[in-house]
């Protein structure tokens, strides 16, 4: 396993729309490997393919604790309800901006043997479904936002989610 660099803003590898994976290889659980590795050394929520340079539809996403869901050839089966809070995206270091999706989102894709498999989520995981399945067609969060948040208006949003609580 080997930590990638992850491709920023501006790279042309990130408005391309990926292809589907058609090999279930090593090669593929490599990139899967060295994925899960630059999302656990970047502590990130999630990585797509593309933003380590590689054109394929692949993506793995922090769960709880050190487990990792891969999905490849990801696709959006059922979504509903609403939810708006700031994001982020490792290919847009130190930036953030507020982003609507849905509150709830289910998910059917490939696992690193090609056996397809449905999974679901709420809020974050629903977001992070959202946000990494947008890679794969070429886009970025920043697409959705009005601009970007200042670090007060980031600071002011989560401690009002704090007092919420």
């Amino acid at each position: 396993m080997a930590i990638r660099r992850i491709v920023i803003q501006g790279d042309d590898r990130l408005g391309k729309r990926c292809r589907p994976v058609t090999d279930f290889n090593k090669r593929l659980h490599d990139l899967l490997d060295d994925m899960k590795e630059t999302l656990a050394e970047a502590q990130g929520a999630g990585l797509a393919a593309p933003q380590v340079g590689v054109l394929r539809r692949a993506v793995v996403i922090a769960g709880d604790g050190d487990d990792m869901l891969e999905l490849v050839n990801p696709e959006i089966l059922e979504q509903s309800g609403q939810q708006t809070s700031p994001e982020g995206c490792l290919s847009v270091p130190g930036k953030w901006g507020m982003v609507t999706r849905p509150n709830f989102v289910r998910i059917r894709a490939q696992d690193r043997y090609g056996e397809w498999f449905e999974a679901e989520g709420e809020e974050l995981m629903a977001r992070c479904f959202c946000h990494e399945l947008e890679h794969l067609d070429g886009h970025l969060y920043v697409e959705r936002i009005d601009h970007f948040l200042s670090e007060e208006e980031l600071e002011a949003y989560y401690q009002s989610q704090e007092e919420e609580e």
